[in-house]
């Protein structure tokens, strides 16, 4: 390899690197993504130098629209990426100074360990974005489902036992607490990326006299008041590499939260439950047997959420036994960043797809709900208002469920007078515990399931996903 094609730092080698290590180092196959954002860094900075007298008005001028060229040819397909100027930076670099000789003094000031590291914050400033805007959409597609099915219950399950009754809306609605708990996640990582760590140079800044402030407000590294903020500390600033776990962790929450909302909606979609239909688009069929209709949908968004907590392992690993400042090492930060960001963004299309052509079937709810034994605990409540101690309402059930079971009978077909035998406090009034409207119905406090408390989140809702 000529010595012309590492200018950037050949000048202390005597020869290239071998072609194996060309190959082995290179970032440009991955971090060629970063263009449009290495661009608008690159752009600021050249307007920087020209106005603490660096660079000339005309030089800024020149590299400025030979950059904005470069972004064009970028866009189009018609840039050559060439990995023996090793990632993204060299090759734009390299491609600017042959066709604008002025940029030969872009560089001034900045080492690609600085330069590396705003990329980065841009391109996170961006990917937030991007989650939350995606974020609302599913949301809005559980939102539309909920007020669909407000009027249908449906068992609640824990140990995946049939617990107590619940409306279908407050089961998606417990989704929204999730992922809007996703999206304050991704505002607060936001806030933390908006900070400039341009100016810090490769490990102790520069003896040049640049204005930092400026590339901040440039680039949109400003707090809510309009005010810039820059990186305290050069060392940290280029050695730093929260954001990325941090985003990586905020990933794999939100994917976490897909599992589980895919985990439901398999057992629901299943012949054995039958709560709803799953829209054709997201499904698929067997090769062998013809009458399937496989979820794969969501069980790809449960398999992918898997990928996607380990992109957040290799992060962590790759960080803990790093010392100050960069090492090559941190090349490797890239590709699970970026896999973090396209893998949740295509779960949460797929899910809010998926959701938003799902059709529930209301007699196999109904039939599911029915089971008295559902309101075993009403029955409990029903004996502490009589003034039976709760610890012994909760056995005399008991022992009624066991009667019940030994008779072949249900909970709510046992005679008054056996029912007696167990606890004389129950009176004939008794079996209007097993009704599920009156169950609901009495449990309209804050946080139940009851029919007005769900009519106000709803309503909440509505208001927080148009604000």
């Amino acid at each position: 390899m000529s010595e012309k094609k590492q200018a950037t730092w050949g000048g202390r080698f005597s020869e290239g690197p071998a072609d194996q290590m060309v190959r082995f180092s290179e970032s440009v196959s991955f971090d060629q993504r970063l263009a449009p954002y290495d661009i608008q860094g690159s752009m600021a900075h050249a307007r920087m130098l020209a106005s603490v007298g660096l660079v000339s008005e005309e030089e800024a001028a020149a590299i400025c629209s030979g950059l904005e060229r470069i972004g064009e040819e970028i866009r189009s397909g018609n840039f050559t990426w060439d990995p023996a100027f090793e990632d993204v930076h060299m090759n734009i670099e390299q491609a600017l100074t042959k066709a604008v000789p002025e940029a030969a003094k872009l560089h001034t000031a900045r080492s690609r360990n600085d330069q590396v590291a705003t990329d980065m914050r841009l391109f996170f400033m961006d990917a937030g974005e991007q989650l939350a805007s995606v974020l609302k959409g599913l949301m809005r597609a559980l939102l539309n489902q909920a007020e669909a099915v407000r009027e249908i219950a449906i068992p609640g399950y824990t140990h995946l036992q049939r617990a107590q009754p619940v409306s279908m809306a407050h089961h998606l609605l417990a989704y929204m607490e999730m992922f809007s708990r996703d999206l304050e996640r991704v505002q607060e990582f936001d806030k933390r990326a908006r900070v400039c760590p341009l100016g810090s140079g490769a490990i102790a800044g520069t003896t040049l006299p640049i204005d930092r402030e400026f590339v901040a407000r440039e680039l949109g590294f400003v707090d809510e008041q309009g005010n810039p903020q820059v990186t305290r500390n050069s060392m940290d600033a280029v050695a730093d590499r929260d954001l990325f776990i941090e985003f990586a962790g905020v990933c794999s929450l939100v994917a976490t939260h897909l599992s589980r909302v895919a985990e439901d909606i398999i057992l629901w979609s299943s012949q054995e439950f039958g709560f709803v239909r799953l829209p054709d688009a997201y499904t698929t069929g067997s090769s062998l047997m013809p009458q399937k209709k496989n979820p794969d949908s969501l069980e790809l968004i449960r398999g992918k959420s898997a990928r996607i907590m380990g992109q957040l392992t290799t992060l962590l690993t790759l960080v803990k036994g790093l010392p100050l400042t960069y090492n090559r090492d941190l090349q490797e930060d890239k590709p699970p960043v970026f896999d973090c960001l396209d893998m949740t963004l295509d779960c949460l299309l797929v899910l809010e797809g998926t959701i938003a052509g799902m059709a529930v079937n209301p007699e196999p709810c109904k039939k599911a709900v029915s089971d008295p034994l559902l309101l075993a605990t009403d029955l409990v409540d029903y004996l502490v208002l009589k003034g039976v101690p709760f610890r012994d309402a909760h056995h005399i059930v008991g022992a009624l469920v066991g009667l019940s079971e030994k008779s072949a009978c249900s909970l709510n077909d046992i005679p008054l007078d056996e029912a007696q035998k167990i606890c004389p406090q129950i009176e004939a009034d008794w079996t209007e515990c097993f009704s599920v409207k009156k169950a609901l119905s009495l449990r309209e406090r804050p946080g139940m399931p009851g029919p007005q408390q769900i009519g106000v989140e709803l309503k909440r809702w509505k208001t927080v996903l148009n604000s």
